[in-house]
């Protein structure tokens, strides 16, 4: 069965919660990155970090509960869980360059098979600008992309990046719909497939080499 775009995003996001650890303090990317709050296992505890000067981030806001004064680096409505804190722009990229984060989530534009990241601009098309995700992608420990494993039927999984890239050889894993791709000085090695996905199709959809092991579990959520 098919899913449609909001089960895609969340079957992303929830698999992506099951990478952080008890006690990771975590940089969540506008759009898709942000529904990763709303999956953490019970019994961890996960500190959530929004460039624009926030630690404690909770689950997204129910409709009506929004405050207008309580944003994300991308301007969308947040929690903030007892304890947490806000504080200036300075502050907070001296934890992302101080290598205080322990995993940034970012979407992706495009990703190649030796973890160059493109995720901030189209050729001829107006952009606010980079934001954080230069900074995040070098000053974290561990970076995981999470998009949708194709745009309208297009290739975003690519030998190499033709978009200019954010970073360089920065991306650890990837995670789609369709598969977890860990990205090693092999190359891109599928580690795991989506529900209702056959290795097969992943190969498919991926402009990358991929390197399968004899044994590919499933990450049926």
């Amino acid at each position: 069965m098919a899913l449609d775009k909001n089960q895609v995003k969340e079957v992303i996001a929830k698999r992506v919660a099951q990478e952080l650890k008890d006690g990771d303090l975590v940089n969540l990317g506008i759009g898709l990155p942000t529904m990763v709050a709303n999956y953490i296992p019970d019994d961890i505890e996960v500190y959530f970090q929004s460039e624009n000067g926030l630690i404690g981030l909770g689950p997204t806001p129910e409709k009506g509960f929004e405050n207008k004064d309580l944003t994300n680096a991308g301007g969308q409505p947040v929690t903030l869980l007892p304890g947490g804190c806000y504080f200036d722009s300075a502050t907070s990229f001296g934890i992302i360059r101080g290598g205080h984060v322990d995993a940034t989530v970012l979407g992706a534009l495009e990703v190649d098979g030796k973890g160059n990241l493109a995720n901030w601009k189209v050729p001829g098309k107006m952009v606010p600008g980079m934001g954080g995700a230069m900074d995040l992608t070098v000053g974290a420990k561990k970076v995981i992309v999470a998009m949708q494993h194709t745009q309208k039927g297009e290739q975003k999984i690519l030998a190499e990046c033709t978009l200019p890239l954010t970073a360089k050889q920065q991306v650890d894993l990837i995670v789609t719909e369709m598969a977890v791709m860990e990205v090693t000085p092999q190359g891109l090695v599928l580690r795991e497939i989506g529900p209702d996905t056959t290795v097969e199709e992943v190969v498919a959809a991926t402009g990358a080499k991929l390197i399968i092991p004899e044994e590919v579990k499933s990450f049926g959520l």
